[in-house]
């Protein structure tokens, strides 16, 4: 088998599904590769729900891609008849000077974002299932909520096919440079090479002299016994440690615990989640949020790709585009980072301001 493309994308989670379409809606001959069956559960892109938030804590850098990514996520919706953005709101809950509340008020002052902030009292008023220490205070942000990571996939593979890309499955790459691309049925030529390898990134990008750490990522769902059913989604630092969940959906709440996950790699991930895993998030939670981790109903894996600061790795380097590293925060940019993607591999160039993932910074330079 064989072929030539203007693009061919290695990798249809969620970012690869996205630059995709993004390339192929320009009139690109587009392939799209993938080791694994569609809106697979193998990787990062999968797990029922991902926060998406416009105040960012992470850097006030990141807003004006949120902006942008909230858009599409309605255009994506609008084109595909998938709902996929559930705009419940979000609350960001901590001591006043702790970077989930301090960085999130940063972010939304400087960008103007709709929000308030909610002391003790005011959260407990509002939001009778949390506990917060009198101490704590809360950003509500009425516009954040979640995306449902499978849905997003397939509504962007749905779109690119029905743009003209061409998407096989089952079909891992043994092999890829510029201008060609390996797998084990074929070898396909091409203009240009975009890789987004999700948890696969140390082995195929090893060219990028960026160190990348996979690490595991356990998600709980629990029956409440409170009624979480209107709950805004929640980030809850304290003490050091974060714990993040979702309101009810099928009478189940999922929550997980940011940052303490092991190290991994795609091949020797532990997909078994033990008791004192379940026990560890349970006892996070119970004090802050009583009855919201009432009986638990089941676990899952996932995993996120972690670089040395935290922030993302995009960039072109000749005839190859890269889109990684999105470190556990990424997938409320899916779509934003598919045009991107596209921008750079159509263009060699970007209006959006990606200055901060250039992987240079994790090599030493400037």
């Amino acid at each position: 088998m064989s072929g030539t493309y203007d693009v061919v994308v290695v990798g249809l989670g969620g970012m690869g599904s996205a630059a995709a379409w993004h390339l192929a809606r320009r009139g690109l001959r587009v392939l799209g590769l993938e080791q694994f069956a569609p809106v697979h559960a193998r990787g990062s892109s999968h797990g029922e729900s991902r926060i998406t938030r416009q105040a960012y804590f992470e850097d006030p850098a990141y807003v004006p891609l949120l902006l942008r990514a909230h858009e599409l996520w309605d255009r994506v919706e609008h084109d595909s008849g998938q709902r996929i953005f559930h705009r419940v709101g979000g609350v960001l809950v901590g001591a006043p000077d702790s970077r989930t509340v301090a960085g999130s008020r940063r972010s939304a002052e400087q960008y103007g974002l709709r929000h308030e902030v909610l002391d003790a009292h005011d959260i407990r008023r509002r939001f009778p299932v949390m506990r917060p220490h009198p101490h704590e205070v809360a950003l509500h942000e009425p516009g954040a909520g979640y995306v449902v990571p499978e849905s997003a996939v397939r509504a962007h593979l749905d779109l690119a096919a029905r743009a003209g890309a061409e998407l096989r499955f089952a079909e891992p790459v043994t092999r890829w440079e510029a201008g060609r691309v390996t797998t084990a049925k074929g070898t396909y030529e091409t203009g240009h090479v975009v890789l987004a390898p999700g948890p696969w990134a140390p082995r195929l990008l090893a060219h990028l002299g960026v160190t990348f750490e996979v690490e595991r990522q356990v998600q709980h769902f629990f029956r409440p016994t409170a009624d979480l059913r209107d709950h805004p989604t929640y980030i809850w630092e304290r003490a050091g440690r974060t714990f993040y969940g979702f309101p009810e959906r099928g009478g189940t709440v999922k929550v997980a615990i940011y940052g303490e996950g092991r190290s991994c790699t795609p091949e020797t991930i532990d997909r078994t989640v033990h008791d004192d895993e379940v026990e560890a998030a349970r006892a996070l939670v119970a004090d802050r949020m009583p009855g919201v981790t009432g009986t638990f109903d089941r676990a899952s894996t996932c995993m996120f790709t972690n670089t040395a600061d935290g922030h993302f790795v995009i960039a072109r380097q000749g005839g190859v585009t890269v889109a990684c590293g999105f470190s556990g925060h990424g997938f409320k940019f899916v779509p934003v980072v598919g045009e991107i993607v596209a921008d750079l591999a159509a263009e060699g160039a970007t209006r959006h301001p990606i200055a901060l993932f250039d992987p240079a910074r994790l090599r030493g330079g400037a």
